[in-house]
């Protein structure tokens, strides 16, 4: 690939040249801040202690605007964007998986009256990254030990490596459906509850659809769900007027088990927003026959193909599911090389157009594994799969964490930097 013309000085490339005298010894400050703007920016902190330039460089606020300006789409390091658990007192870690680099992120702004957050939801456009709602523990609420749904809303900026705090939502929500329209600079949110992790089937349900402004700091309430649904997942289809707004899957109303024991009633359709129409929701029904599957697994959508439908997969069992829009099914398309002990501890996640499945080596029925088990920090395994392909490739890294993340509680999410 060719180096971008080194000829003409941008006002940010100017900037950088204010701030660093010397970059790299012996080369024109233009060329040097082209030459690491190729560094992959999961390196960007370890190599601030270089030297002083080099720690201003990489803290620049243009650095981000100058990758994406220099560098093709397809060369941005695609990170994954980890959240251990509560993001109020555990710093979120980016994890590169072309370098198995991990690198961590400042925690979000710290409420004092409020801790335990979960079930909330990331999503990333351009250089943001967003924290929106999610259930939680207010010391200022009664009972005390009766969790709370939130209606915060945060972002944080890799230009300015800080975080801010956003409009919070209309209706307070957590567990629900999110997606992302980066050409219009809005996020739709879908249904939730305020059902905290550590009670396995409590919690509120609702249906109300909200649909956030970027530029604007607002969020407008528009057409709600049928029925109350949280628990789901939400993405867009189409492009344009023909936009939609998918649903799929969630928990609604729950039953009793002889009396006592709550159990949730999965649906099993799908329900779809037309944009065009003013926000009007029509049904598609059930994804699969009674008694085929008990609940929709964990969902993925992959949006790098040139087509307007995305690909839609679904983890379940240790298979691996595409979705058919046409027909409203799903059929097998692979299984993972090697099963989990625990399969409901398993991260799953689109990346650059693969599939990842993340799991902890101790959770690997394998005999390679037996000699890493005693290790202080957990050893993570990445089975990847490409769906154009039909191939896999795994590989192995070094958590940064000191205890085994837990994926049934942890939130992941994606972008390109």
């Amino acid at each position: 690939m060719a180096l971008p013309s080194s000829t003409t000085v941008t006002n940010q490339e100017s900037q950088l040249q204010t701030l660093n005298p010397t970059i790299i010894p012996g080369l024109p400050n233009d060329l040097a801040t082209i030459i690491l703007v190729f560094v992959p920016y999961s390196h960007h902190s370890r190599l601030k202690s270089i030297c002083k330039s080099w720690k201003q460089f990489f803290s620049s606020k243009t650095i981000i605007s100058l990758r994406q300006k220099h560098l093709p789409l397809s060369t941005l390091s695609p990170l994954l964007c980890i959240f251990p658990q509560d993001p109020l007192i555990a710093s979120p870690y980016l994890f590169d998986p072309r370098n198995l680099a991990w690198s961590p992120l400042p925690p979000m702004p710290c409420n004092p009256h409020v801790y335990g957050l979960c079930n909330f939801t990331s999503i990333c456009i351009g250089s943001h990254l967003y924290v929106l709602g999610g259930s939680l523990f207010d010391t200022r609420s009664y009972p005390l030990d009766y969790p709370c749904p939130s209606s915060s809303a945060f972002r944080f900026d890799f230009g300015t490596f800080s975080w801010e705090t956003l409009a919070p939502m209309i209706n307070p929500r957590g567990s629900f459906a999110c997606a992302a329209a980066p050409n219009l600079d809005k996020i739709l949110v879908a249904g939730g509850g305020s059902r905290h992790t550590m009670f396995g089937a409590a919690g509120s349900r609702m249906s109300s659809v909200e649909m956030y402004d970027i530029g604007k700091d607002e969020w407008v309430a528009l057409d709600g769900l049928p029925r109350f649904r949280a628990g789901c997942v939400g993405f867009f289809v189409g492009n344009g007027e023909e936009r939609e707004f998918w649903v799929m899957g969630g928990y609604g109303e729950s039953r009793t088990v002889s009396g006592v024991f709550p159990v949730d009633q999965y649906y099993r359709d799908v329900l779809v927003m037309e944009m065009k129409n003013g926000g009007k929701w029509r049904e598609l029904g059930d994804m699969w026959e009674e008694g085929e599957r008990w609940k929709l697994g964990k969902i993925v959508v992959v949006e790098d193909g040139p087509s307007e439908a995305p690909a839609v997969f679904m983890l379940d069992r240790g298979d691996i599911f595409s979705y058919i829009m046409a027909s409203n099914s799903w059929i097998k398309e692979t299984s993972l090389p090697r099963k989990t002990s625990d399969e409901s501890s398993v991260g799953f996640v689109a990346l650059d157009g693969e599939l990842h499945v993340i799991s902890h080596l101790n959770g690997v029925k394998s005999k390679e594994c037996q000699g890493l088990r005693q290790q202080k920090r957990s050893t993570m395994l990445v089975q990847i799969y490409h769906p154009r392909t039909k191939s896999w490739r795994s590989v192995t890294t070094r958590s940064p964490f000191q205890h085994p993340l837990d994926f049934k509680t942890a939130v992941m999410c994606t972008i390109r930097l």
